[in-house]
């Protein structure tokens, strides 16, 4: 539980350096979910290229 736990943590404070995604300023879903998807894919380019 304790390491599945920390990848929760950890994916959750990634998300909150975006300032748009921890208080939500967007009326509409579908913004919001594209901002989240955005941030989703900038973190995934970082992962990558810190690992190759």
């Amino acid at each position: 539980l304790g390491r599945h736990r920390w990848v929760v943590e950890r994916t959750h404070a990634w998300f909150n350096r975006f300032r748009r995604l921890p208080v939500r300023y967007e009326r509409r879903a579908d913004i919001y979910e594209a901002f989240t998807s955005l941030a989703a894919s900038l973190i995934t380019l970082n992962q990558i290229r810190r690992f190759c």
